[in-house]
């Protein structure tokens, strides 16, 4: 009933506002749960742990993703903002990155999905949280990225 009501509140367009301000939250929520409480419920969630590009530093995001397989798929949406967000450049350039999710840390390696799968995922990934076609619409100057995650080994 929850996730349905989430889905609902999370297509409309006053949500993303209230959603930025929240996600302090959602970081320290995920720091201090080890992973096991992120998005507060909303949607399937984990922390993402990339390296820096220019830092080198680990930076964490958390994050919502799809499964698929035994792959996990996350979104660059940036709510729809008019730029890429940042730990996507992170992973593209150095896709060897972990997420922490159920208190479980897991060494993941990314790949941007493209073309035929990329299209396939889109589906998945709306079809799970709705807003997302919002977010394409307010982002229709760049093709939003969507990034496999397969756990290494």
């Amino acid at each position: 009933m929850w996730r349905k009501l989430w889905r609902t509140v999370g297509a409309w367009p006053g949500f993303t506002p209230i959603a930025r301000s929240l996600v302090t939250v959602d970081r320290w929520l995920g720091r201090v749960t080890r992973g096991r409480v992120v998005a507060l419920g909303m949607a399937p969630s984990l922390i993402l742990t990339t390296t820096g590009r220019k830092s080198g530093l680990p930076r964490s995001q958390p994050l919502q993703y799809v499964r698929d397989g035994d792959d996990f798929v996350i979104i660059a949406s940036n709510w729809g903002g008019e730029k890429h967000p940042a730990w996507s450049y992170n992973l593209r350039s150095n896709p060897d990155a972990r997420i922490t999710l159920g208190g479980r840390e897991i060494p993941v390696t990314a790949r941007e999905a493209q073309g035929d799968d990329r299209d396939r995922l889109w589906q998945l990934v709306v079809d799970q949280w709705p807003g997302y076609a919002a977010y394409r619409v307010r982002a229709s100057h760049r093709e939003i990225r969507l990034f496999r995650l397969t756990p290494a080994g």
